[in-house]
């Protein structure tokens, strides 16, 4: 008797190459490459006046591999689509039933899912296949087409008011407001000027102790200038200085859950220095599977799009297992629960390794440098959330001085706990020295120390802020920030300077419009409880052409009064020094889908466009040109000389300017803790520290 076939449908090749290894013979893994159908590019693709109905049609590219999927459906017996385990995942099988007509061939088919590509997660899959989940497909389906309603007639009005190339959206214009409030909270932002006065004193050896001043007779005292501060200096001048409690006590440190996809987004932005979208670039490729050395592919980490902080107890009792037996009993923590936040989707684990005693030292050299340091930031974050808190040893002084009371304290480890394996953030904070006193002792003034502060306006917001308070205030899901970031930033709304996003004239614009004409439909609290209504479709609750049937109308007002009332904006080009060397004209920078590049201001009748390169701002140290930034075929960034090919001078890192003093060749910048120059030529080896930043 003829074994049956099996065929199992993915999104990409290398899932289906992980998924090879689990699957016996009798299965065949076939890749969609994304999505096979969606709305059309060219228009609406929603029928508004038959309630809403999506026109899909395939999606340009896709009618080779539909072709394909269609010749294995006809020779298999059962069909299993096994894309993602989220909403976007069950829209694609879905999509796969209609585009391979899998209803009308009488084919068995089934749907699968798992939250990781390990052998036991997909045997597991494969018995308990299920009927397509209509409630995750039509919570899809309502957010597609609600963005693209809103997107597609948004957008002409931005093009009518302003220019040609904008685009809106409801979570975009939410995080482009919050980084257009914060640059004008911080523009009108007035500091405030008040002092502080600390105290050292003589400790033992030559050790000496710190302290701050809190209060006079019990109250907090707040100094708001210089005459105040020499006013309390003036009745400290001679006083004693007497220890007037100590107070000994521990502190508990407990560690962080593991990671969803916005804490691993933040921290990997913090401490890797990576984008969103590279951060979820490199977590797909450590979910879908990586070939290791002694194991072949396998999936190295849980699926990436989660909010939620939840752990399955097999996984909570292998970590225990690895920690106890790497580290000793005593750090194992069995009890501790992390409660997902309030409004979370809890419908998979957090992000965690796929196996606890896959340590990230034992399979470096199979990764890539990128996929080896976020590999190691989710297992290390993942096992140390099942270790004990840290705790420390404080100490509290409080010294008294006529009115005036000053404090000073420190604090020592007594057990790490589970900063032995995740200290990314806590070894940073040094431990206070513990000043050493007693009750009633005099202590000797060395001297007291004024100094003046100003009140700071709120911080720029950092990609990891970002991506933080829009989960905070409930606006997106765990996809949608990296591509949101990524629009803001491709369309010129904002631009990223050290890390910080600073809004653009255009982005301003654009903000204004949006927010003087559809300020109650795309706003924080209107986008939040949309996210909420998605939910619901998800859980059953609400039908999901309801959510559109009570947007558009009003949305609908909207729009036709914005084209009515809104006057026409003009953003001027930035004009540049570099003169148009076919008509003479000062060229400008103009913003297309590869970035910046310059165009002469005379189009159409001066066609001339040139790539646009930033300055540097260091001269060659070959021929005394500019060095500008440039990018590789590749997308990397390197810097090169103004006046190549005639100077062939070029580095990937950033030339001092100097020349090396031992053989001639640039110094370059090499990043780290301490700042150094170091020669370009690797033969040499020259290292010049401290380079001004």
């Amino acid at each position: 008797m003829a074994s049956s076939k099996n065929l199992v449908i993915v999104e990409s090749p290398a899932k289906a190459k992980t998924l090879n290894k689990f699957l016996g013979r009798n299965y065949k893994i076939e890749a969609t490459m994304g999505h096979v159908r969606d709305l059309p590019k060219s228009e609406l693709g929603v029928d508004i006046e038959n309630d809403f109905e999506p026109k899909y049609i395939t999606i340009r590219g896709k009618g080779e591999v539909l072709a394909r999927l269609r010749r294995e459906v006809k020779s298999a017996d059962r069909i299993y689509l096994a894309t993602d385990p989220d909403r976007e995942g069950e829209a694609i099988s879905w999509h796969l039933v209609y585009a391979l007509k899998l209803e009308d061939s009488k084919k068995k088919f089934f749907r699968i899912t798992f939250n990781e590509i390990t052998k036991t997660a997909v045997q597991r899959s494969i018995k308990e296949a299920r009927e397509i989940n209509m409630n995750l497909v039509n919570a899809q389906q309502a957010r597609r087409v609600l963005d693209r309603i809103v997107g597609y007639k948004m957008s002409p009005l931005l093009w009518n008011k302003v220019k040609k190339g904008l685009s809106a959206g409801r979570v975009q214009s939410v995080a482009l407001k919050l980084i257009c409030d914060r640059a004008e909270e911080i523009d009108s932002f007035i500091p405030k000027e008040y002092w502080s006065i600390s105290a050292v004193f003589k400790g033992e050896g030559r050790k000496t102790i710190s302290a701050k001043l809190g209060k006079k007779n019990g109250k907090t005292v707040e100094i708001k200038n210089k005459d105040e501060a020499d006013g309390i200096l003036s009745e400290l001048e001679g006083g004693e200085f007497v220890v007037g409690e100590v107070k000994k006590g521990k502190r508990v440190k407990n560690p962080v859950p593991p990671f969803t996809t916005s804490t691993m987004q933040q921290e990997a932005s913090k401490l890797l220095g990576f984008t969103s979208q590279r951060t979820m670039r490199i977590a797909q490729q450590l979910y879908e599977g990586v070939s290791i050395k002694g194991e072949g592919t396998v999936g190295l980490v849980s699926y990436i799009r989660t909010d939620s902080v939840r752990i399955a107890d097999e996984s909570r009792a292998e970590a225990r297992e690895f920690i106890v037996s790497e580290y000793g009993e005593k750090y194992s923590e069995e009890t501790r629960e992390f409660k997902t936040r309030a409004g979370a989707q809890d419908a998979h684990e957090a992000i965690r390794p796929t196996s606890a005693f896959r340590k990230p030292i034992n399979i470096k050299d199979s990764l890539t440098p990128e996929q080896y340091k976020l590999y190691k930031l989710i297992w290390e974050r993942f096992i140390a959330s099942r270790m004990p808190a840290a705790v420390y040893d404080t100490l509290s002084v409080r010294i008294d001085c006529g009115d005036y009371t000053f404090t000073a304290g420190g604090s020592s480890l007594r057990f790490d706990g589970y900063l032995l394996v995740y200290k990314k953030n806590e070894e940073k904070k040094q431990e206070e020295d513990m000043p050493q006193c007693e009750n009633g002792q005099i202590l000797e003034l060395k001297e007291l120390l004024p100094e003046q502060h100003f009140t700071q306006p709120p911080a720029r917001y950092t990609e990891a802020m970002l991506i933080k308070t829009l989960e905070e205030i409930g606006v997106g899901r765990p996809s949608t920030y990296a591509p949101t970031i990524g629009i803001l930033t491709g369309r010129n709304y904002v631009t990223k300077e050290a890390k910080l996003f600073y809004p653009t004239e255009l982005g301003i614009v654009v903000n204004d419009i949006i927010e003087k004409n559809f300020g109650d439909v795309v706003n924080v609290d209107f986008t939040a409880d949309m996210e909420r209504s998605l939910d619901s479709v998800e859980d059953g609750d609400i039908e999901w052409k309801q959510i559109l049937r009570d947007f558009y109308p009003h949305f609908s007002e909207l729009l036709l009064k914005a084209e009515e009332n809104q006057s026409k904006v003009v953003v001027k080009d930035i004009e540049t020094d570099i003169v148009c060397d076919r008509c003479g004209r000062k060229m400008v920078i103009k913003f297309g889908r590869f970035g910046k590049f310059l165009a002469c201001p005379g189009f159409p009748e001066c066609r001339n466009a040139k790539p646009y390169y930033e300055d540097a701002g260091v001269t060659c140290p070959e021929c005394g040109g500019r060095v500008l930034i440039k990018k590789s075929k590749k997308g990397r960034l390197f810097y090169g000389c103004e006046n190549n090919p005639e100077c062939g001078f070029m580095s990937w890192n950033k030339p001092t300017g100097e020349k090396c003093p031992r053989c001639g060749a640039p110094l370059v910048e090499k990043a780290g803790k301490n700042k150094t120059a170091v020669c370009q030529s690797p033969e040499c080896g020259y290292i010049k520290k401290a380079v001004s930043q």
